[in-house]
């Protein structure tokens, strides 16, 4: 059994046993990835009202997920998704690595208040105005986490072989005391973290990486200090053969500069 599902994960407490030794709560399972694609793993978790959330925690990692949407709405919210957002295309469709621009392996857009700007690997993104539809997603991730949010950052991936490799969302515009709720849609997906000690041929410690799998219309909430000391990946999945999209709810800090 992967090492997280026994030394990470925290269970939510749930009601007192009756006596037929069930719980009030219906329990659910969330999925754990392995990292080569071996054989999926269940871990079988109490959920709380009103939302049903997992706690996902390591050392200086802590994260919450919870399925939002319905598979009904879920599906509708991909279709509305796929007629509404507009991508960047050239300059914008690329990052600069060592000084030089590189095609980025996914399509990208940005959406939220008047005047945000978001800036990464030498690209600089002005928010768009916000659609019906990822506002109203916006909402219902305030809703279920009683947190505002004044950017999103929708990245569509049109099969398994776009990906977007370890990094941390710590650019100097974001708030640092927001979490960044990440919202996904369409095909399941590997996400992966891996602890900042952990990273290269190298490593400083032996620290297990946490591998989760997002499910079509779940949300999961990274906290801090998670972006401090966690990177986190999507990798390439051959085998995956359907479209995703994802969005990342943010704070962008107002008037920062670049």
């Amino acid at each position: 059994m992967d090492p997280f599902v026994t030394q990470t994960r925290k269970r939510i407490e749930g009601p007192e046993e009756s006596t037929n030794g069930k719980t009030e709560h219906q329990s659910k399972k969330f999925k754990v990835c392995e990292e080569e694609e071996e054989e999926d793993t269940f871990i079988t978790a109490e959920f709380s009202h009103p939302l049903p959330w997992q706690k996902i925690e390591a050392e200086g990692l802590d994260c919450d997920y919870a399925l939002l949407f319905s598979k009904d709405e879920a599906d509708r919210l991909f279709k509305q998704l796929e007629e509404e957002v507009e991508y960047f295309t050239g300059e914008k469709a690329q990052v600069r690595v060592f000084g030089k621009l590189y095609s980025v392996p996914r399509k990208q857009a940005t959406y939220g208040n008047p005047g945000l700007m978001y800036s990464f690997s030498g690209v600089h993104l002005l928010a768009r105005p916000w659609t019906p539809t990822v506002e109203y997603i916006r909402d219902s991730v305030t809703k279920a986490t009683g947190r505002t949010f004044n950017f999103v950052l929708v990245n569509r991936y049109k099969d398994g072989n776009d990906h977007i490799g370890e990094h941390r969302d710590d650019e100097k515009e974001l708030d640092p005391d927001s979490p960044i709720a990440s919202v996904s849609f369409g095909a399941a997906r590997d996400f992966v973290f891996r602890h900042r000690d952990a990273r290269g041929q190298r490593p400083r410690r032996p620290i297990d990486p946490v591998k989760l799998v997002l499910a079509h219309g779940s949300l999961l909430l990274m906290n801090q200090p998670t972006n401090t000391y966690w990177y986190h990946s999507l990798p390439a999945r051959k085998r995956v053969i359907m479209p995703r999209i994802n969005l990342t709810f943010r704070n962008v800090i107002q008037n920062s500069k670049s």
